[in-house]
């Protein structure tokens, strides 16, 4: 058996801002927008280069945000990009912080040895910006 992930799905508020956020800040490929007329769904996968692994931004009117803290409730509490070395990591963490994004984490290696910062989208999702 060949597994691996295809793609990880968030929920948006705001699919279309969710979207040029990340296409802005990472080299990715666009699908075009689809759209379920019955049940309002629509979305966008997001393609990482050659990598097989896929985001997919979903919006759908009947879906509730929950008054909890993001990524501090059962569930997906992070994902991370991979963007290169350390270098690249600081570079991309200080473009962040001047556009005005909350810096969660600032870069540094953890226990583990990853070098990372943590960086919330415009939603409030943790978005680990990994060497």
């Amino acid at each position: 058996m060949n597994m691996k992930i295809e793609h990880i799905g968030i929920w948006v508020d705001d699919l279309e801002k969710m979207r040029n956020f990340y296409l802005t800040y990472f080299n990715l490929e666009c699908s075009e927008k689809y759209r379920n007329l019955k049940n309002g769904f629509t979305s966008y996968f997001l393609k990482f280069g050659t990598c097989v692994t896929r985001l997919e931004l979903m919006n759908r009117p009947d879906i509730l945000d929950e008054p909890s803290k993001r990524g501090f409730n059962k569930g997906i509490a992070h994902f991370a990009i991979s963007i290169g070395g350390t270098e690249a990591v600081d570079l991309l963490t200080e473009r962040f912080r001047n556009d005005g994004f909350t810096i969660a984490s600032e870069p540094r290696t953890t226990g583990d040895g990853y070098y990372e910062s943590v960086v919330l989208d415009p939603e409030g999702n943790y978005l680990e910006i990994s060497a």
